[in-house]
């Protein structure tokens, strides 16, 4: 039986939403005032977008996890779940301010596509400090092993530095990093809800709310961009709920599409790009022979269904594909 939501808790879904909505809206002007803005590459002409996304995200996402702190600590009772949300909200900041450092910075000083792991490295420390997760795994054949203090020194800032710069690889196309996020943690905090970690599905709840309203503005033709401050954030906000929740198994399914896109340009070292060849009238071709990229394999695949392919149905393809391992994934599990 799953455990009933309070009335209450349900306030921090849309107060995400609002303020993120709201930020994001007053982001853009910002943005284009102060020329932070960015080349779309899969439109004719290359015209520029306000970028740095995750700072509008980042507010709303805040707003609501704090709000759920101040339900736990005076009305819910329920002081015992703070640290380990405030553990979160560590993660998500220190993540964040590493985005958007490489946002600014990370082009102009020559940071390698090895080097760039690196510096999330401190993003995994609150969840390793507070003990997060169950130190114990099921293997097959063998049965369930306790790992011990090995979980939160090598497990949990693997998986946390792992997941942030995976859901940073699969990117530059309108809508696509936000919906894949909004579909994979849904997914997570649905099954955490259906296994009674209801409190982990609240957080899922908030950040989805915040990817939803930035949604509206980051859709096709997209009117502000992410940027890695948003990706990193995103993807380890997925590690730190699936520890939370412990279905890591989970999470490292969805994140099929992900394994592959990293997979995929090491035939050619790394050395590609994941934009594609944009005609005059915004449709898109592929710009390599062989395939390095998921989207580039979104493409060809939808090549073979229609004669003209555009952005927006690349990132219809992929989401659909996210889905479908998302309901395979929640089959195998609940």
């Amino acid at each position: 039986m799953v455990p009933a939501m309070n009335p209450l808790v349900l306030l921090v879904f849309p107060i995400s939403f609002i303020v993120t909505y709201w930020l994001t809206l007053n982001w853009i002007r910002v943005a284009k005032r102060s020329n932070i803005l960015g080349k779309d590459l899969n439109k004719p002409g290359n015209p520029l977008v306000p970028e740095m996304g995750g700072i509008p995200v980042i507010g709303g996402f805040l707003s609501g996890l704090l709000y759920y702190v101040a339900l736990n600590t005076f009305f819910l009772n329920q002081a015992t779940y703070n640290v380990y949300v405030l553990g979160a909200i560590a993660t998500a900041l220190i993540i964040f301010v590493i985005g958007m450092i490489d946002d600014m910075l990370g082009w102009k000083i020559g940071l390698s596509k090895l080097q760039k792991p690196l510096l999330t490295i401190p993003a995994a420390i609150p969840m390793m400090v507070i003990n997060a997760g169950q130190s114990t795994i099921a293997l097959p054949f063998i049965g369930t092993v306790s790992l011990g203090v090995l979980y939160p020194l090598l497990f949990v800032p693997v998986g946390t530095v792992g997941a942030a710069n995976a859901f940073n690889l699969l990117a530059g196309y309108n809508g696509l990093e936000c919906g894949m996020g909004i579909i994979i943690i849904l997914a997570i905090s649905f099954v955490c809800y259906m296994t009674g970690s209801t409190w982990v599905a609240v957080i899922g709840g908030i950040i989805v709310s915040a990817l939803i309203a930035f949604l509206i503005f980051n859709w096709y033709p997209a009117k502000v961009f992410p940027g890695n401050s948003f990706t990193y954030m995103v993807g380890s906000m997925i590690a730190v709920l699936a520890i939370l929740g412990n279905v890591e198994k989970l999470a490292l399914f969805l994140f099929i599409p992900y394994y592959l896109d990293f997979l995929l340009p090491l035939r050619k070292r790394m050395k590609v790009e994941a934009f594609a060849k944009v005609n005059p009238d915004g449709s898109l071709d592929m710009p390599y022979e062989p395939v390095y990229d998921v989207a580039h394999l979104a493409i060809k695949v939808l090549k073979r269904i229609k004669t003209k392919v555009y952005e927006r149905d690349v990132v219809g393809i992929i989401l659909i594909t996210e889905v479908i391992l998302t309901l395979l994934g929640i089959l195998l599990y609940v």
